[in-house]
């Protein structure tokens, strides 16, 4: 079966001479690929293209493919859109990067009013790709610090951890991989959700689900949690814990907004204000059938 990416590209544009940046239409195209050289080659050779989103499996095979990575790409070190700029050649360089971590932190800046987090410690539950967004949008964007990491596989936190220490910029990650170490730290005012909806089973899963209840339970009520898994259901059993709890739970369809805005912002040049965002939320959340 192919695998997918998404291919966006410039359609067509209404005659309107007296409000040009208005007449301006995309269009997003589906492509379906087992070959990701081949359509990056594609990708290129169409004037018309302003971009591409991209998904797994994808993410970090794309990388060496591409012209040059943003700070935010290079970081995460997964790519989930494409875009170009023009160099000084006057020829398009392609440029990767990763708009998850602006709708990670865009989650909390649009729906707690006046918080700060700067110096704050953080959890982020979760080991992989979006576990990668969230540390770099808890502690790069939002100033998050410790940050730890809760995950029933080692093996993953650390591959995280020495990512960052490759780069000397490991300084604050911190595995949180005991109840005891949970009792210990300083308390978190701030939580993203980065796992799957379920239920914990073997020693290493019960472990850490018991981590992040000590977490919750020590939290500040009414701090927030991003709960990251929106589908196919937002009610999950971490979302349940947490208002529980008395944590203030985000739903995870904010940062897929927020991500889908940035891309859209990096594909037109245009700038996407907060009354674009809360129309977009609100038709969303007026079509529940669109989430998925």
């Amino acid at each position: 079966m192919p695998v997918s990416m998404e291919y966006t590209t410039f359609t067509f544009r209404r005659p309107d001479t007296s409000h040009l940046d208005k007449c301006q239409r995309w269009g997003q195209v589906l492509a379906e690929t087992d070959d990701l050289a081949g359509f990056i080659r594609y990708l290129k050779s169409d004037t018309k293209s302003i971009g591409s989103g991209v998904t797994m499996p994808f993410k970090v095979a794309v990388i060496p493919l591409l012209d040059e990575l943003t700070e935010a790409g290079r970081a995460v070190g997964a790519i989930n859109t494409i875009f170009y700029r023009t160099g000084l050649d006057g020829q398009r360089r392609y440029v990767g990067t990763n708009t998850d971590v602006l709708g990670i932190r865009d989650a909390f800046l649009n729906n707690v009013s006046g918080a700060s987090y700067v110096g704050k410690p953080a959890v982020v539950v979760g080991g992989g790709g979006t576990c990668r967004a969230a540390v770099y949008a808890l502690r790069d964007l939002l100033g998050c610090s410790p940050v730890y990491i809760v995950n029933r596989d080692k093996s993953e936190v650390d591959a995280v951890i020495n990512e960052y220490a490759s780069r000397d910029a490991a300084q604050g990650l911190i595995h949180a991989a005991t109840r005891a170490q949970a009792e210990f730290l300083p308390q978190p005012g701030i939580i993203v959700s980065a796992v799957p909806d379920y239920t914990p089973k073997t020693a290493k899963e019960v472990e850490a689900r018991h981590i992040l209840e000590i977490f919750l339970q020590r939290g500040h009520a009414g701090s927030p949690l991003l709960e990251m898994c929106y589908h196919p259901s937002p009610d999950t059993a971490i979302s349940r814990l947490a208002e529980s709890s008395g944590w203030q739970v985000i739903g995870g369809i904010e940062a897929m907004l927020g991500q889908g805005l940035a891309q859209a912002s990096l594909w037109t040049g245009l700038q996407i204000g907060g009354a674009l965002r809360k129309q977009v939320s609100q038709r969303v959340k007026d079509n529940p059938s669109s989430k998925a």
